[in-house]
């Protein structure tokens, strides 16, 4: 499963950038002007997990599948894209497919790379793309209740519901709140999500600064972290350009890298585990000798459904839950040390799977 992320902010802040950092590719092209981005790139890259290496080596897998995160680098928008500005809108829709967005600010000076506005301020520059993205939005549902209201008409108790949803929505975009702002109940939880609202998506503020505030971070990244936090929102402070530059180093060289400029993981991890809290997601794993495999589910997913992230197949026909947690997996070295020291537990159809448990499903074909 894994997640998908989009990358948006304006041009010139770094998406291109990190985008190739992270995917460790140059898919992107990084140029010094607007808009060098024409299509959205997508890059799926590994997550690391030093859980799934071990368990991996205990069962001595023939092979580590890790799960994986998709990132979707989206052209520089620009104050006026929702009426055709710059690029225009036609790169929105690609944001309405992704899990969350990573909002990429500005967070360094450097008289050699332009500034749209002329200025660095990454407050600034997020009000921007938040305006139009909320633009956006209530256009795209200024439609749709046009069509709903006629559904209404008509008995459609479904399209009801949904232009209640619609204008609970609207009403809070029309003042300025981003629609994941938006008190909705569990009920109309999957009905309101279905709307596919660019603001309805958690956001991850992620703070582009200059190589000297890598490890620390600085006072313009200071600030995006309080809006983050009043927010409710995670914010991770990066590098692209440090990023870049690992990006290009074997696992040795990074980690001596790493430790010369004091830090201890790459911006890459520091973004899977705050998008991975920000979607309240877990991993669990499965271990044999053919191969060891993470999967990424969310958090409170009970056993069948976990099964069916495998294959429909194992949560139509779930019987049990073979489950060993991961500190027992490692402390009895394995499937069979577990069993004898009692840590190998079955379970049913209620279990909530945890995050590091080791699973193996048994089911009817």
């Amino acid at each position: 499963m894994g997640f998908k992320c989009g990358i948006v902010g304006l041009p010139n802040v770094g998406k291109s950038t990190l985008f190739n950092a992270l995917t460790e590719t140059a898919a992107a092209a990084a140029e010094n002007f607007p808009f060098c981005t024409i299509e959205p790139n997508v890059g799926v890259v590994p997550v690391p997990d030093d859980r799934l290496d071990k368990c991996a080596s205990i069962a001595q897998s023939a092979q580590i599948i890790p799960t994986q995160l998709t990132f979707v680098d989206i052209a520089g928008l620009v104050r006026g894209a929702s009426k055709g500005e710059g690029l225009g809108n036609q790169f929105l829709s690609h944001i309405r497919e992704v899990d969350a967005i990573i909002h990429l600010l500005r967070c360094f000076e450097d008289s050699d790379v332009t500034h749209v506005d002329g200025k660095v301020d990454p407050l600034a520059d997020a009000e921007t793309i938040d305006t139009e993205l909320m633009l956006a939005d209530l256009e795209s549902l200024e439609r749709r209740m046009a069509a709903a209201t006629k559904k209404v008409r008509g008995g459609d108790k479904d399209a009801a519901r949904d232009l209640k949803l619609m204008e609970a929505a609207a009403d809070a975009l029309q003042n300025g709140i981003p629609a994941r702002k938006v008190d909705v109940s569990d009920d109309d939880a999957s009905a309101f999500k279905n709307l596919q609202l660019i603001t309805g998506k958690p956001v991850l503020y992620v703070c582009n600064v200059d190589e000297a505030s890598a490890a620390d971070g600085n006072t313009l990244s200071a600030k995006v972290a309080q809006k983050a936090a009043e927010e409710g929102a995670e914010c991770v402070v990066i590098s692209a350009a440090i990023e870049a530059e690992i990006a290009q180093l074997d696992a040795e060289e990074r980690t001596d890298f790493l430790e010369e400029i004091g830090l201890q993981e790459t911006g890459l991890s520091r973004i899977i585990r705050a998008g991975y809290r920000l979607l309240g997601l877990i991993t669990y794993f499965t271990a044999g000798p053919k191969e060891s495999r993470a999967w990424t589910i969310r958090n409170g997913t009970k056993a069948p459904q976990a099964a069916g992230v495998i294959h429909t197949d194992f949560e139509r026909g779930f019987i049990r839950a073979e489950t060993i947690a991961y500190d027992d997996y490692l402390a009895f070295e394995g499937e069979a040390g577990a069993r004898d020291a009692g840590k190998a537990r079955l379970e049913g159809k209620e279990y909530v799977v945890q995050d590091g448990d080791v699973l193996h499903f048994r089911f009817n074909a």
